[in-house]
């Protein structure tokens, strides 16, 4: 803040928080927007934008607590509601509201706490972005959005021996994930929910198949997330759907799951993972913000 020219200053809180610690629920990001808020609002006359507070935040994940994140969970809290994010350039993101009301289509968002730990799991988170760049260097680029798309195809034979196979089925799913989320807002917007929730599962299996974000190679016995996905796959059918949820590896899946079947899945999910580890949520449609 003070190299942005803001003011700083103490303060006593006494915060308190329903979000989830440590399980994929940016709960670092809400604490941080949380911070720039009340700084905001205590020293800055409430001038600090939402986007100045989320990459305000990410500064302090990267420098201070040394977790190399991007800057979508720190936007998304600090925005609010459902938000779609350009981040061609990081300087001046394009950042765009999505109108719609989940309650409308009688489904519910259901997040699922499968009780593993993101504690040890920096390395693995870091490894994506890196896997990502060595593909977009070979084509002598910084970023995979600038290589274009039939000459990564084109030579995927030689980039497997530069690079190697995790790296260039990470660059796949980027390709293909682009393009799923101009489809999942497409459909939103046009009111095709079943649609929305078709782009969602597709976007889900590519993360476990592609991305490989399920779980991490170094705990093989400890897949609970993959355990989760299984599970809600059985009882949903082709009633919901269900993907990783978050940073991946450990932590929560999300299901959009119809009203009507909620209690079923959330039983099926808590006898597996525990009492009360489904949490049926809401979309909140703030950001941070002073309520006086």
């Amino acid at each position: 803040m003070a190299q942005r020219g803001y003011r700083n200053g103490g303060f006593k809180g006494y915060p308190t928080s329903d979000v989830l610690s440590g399980s994929g629920m940016s709960s670092s990001a809400a604490y941080e927007v949380m911070i720039g808020t009340v700084l905001s609002g205590l020293y800055n006359d409430m001038k600090l934008d939402p986007v100045d507070i989320a990459r305000i935040g990410q500064y302090a994940e990267n420098v201070y607590f040394g977790k190399p994140c991007g800057l979508m969970d720190q936007t998304a809290c600090s925005v609010g509601g459902l938000i779609h994010i350009d981040f061609a350039d990081p300087d001046h993101m394009l950042v765009k509201k999505i109108d719609v009301d989940f309650e409308a289509y009688d489904h519910c968002l259901c997040i699922t706490d499968t009780k593993g730990s993101h504690a040890d799991l920096t390395d693995d988170y870091a490894a994506i972005p890196v896997d990502m760049k060595k593909v977009a260097t070979y084509f002598g680029k910084e970023y995979l959005r600038e290589v274009d798309e039939k000459e990564f195809y084109a030579k995927l034979a030689d980039l497997r021996q530069a690079v190697g196979d995790r790296a260039v089925l990470r660059a796949l799913h980027f390709f293909e994930e682009e393009k799923r989320v101009d489809l999942q807002i497409a459909s939103l917007e046009a009111g095709d929910f079943d649609g929305f929730k078709k782009w969602i599962k597709a976007s889900g299996a590519s993360s476990f198949q592609f991305l490989q974000n399920v779980f991490t190679v170094h705990q093989l016995d400890e897949q609970g997330v993959s355990i989760g996905l299984a599970v809600s796959d059985t009882v949903l059918g082709d009633r919901g759907v269900s993907r990783v949820h978050g940073g991946g590896f450990a932590g929560t899946i999300q299901a959009f799951v119809p009203n009507a079947v909620v209690a079923e899945y959330r039983e099926a999910l808590d006898q597996v993972f525990g009492e009360g580890s489904c949490h049926v949520l809401k979309v909140r449609k703030y950001g941070g913000m002073r309520v006086l």
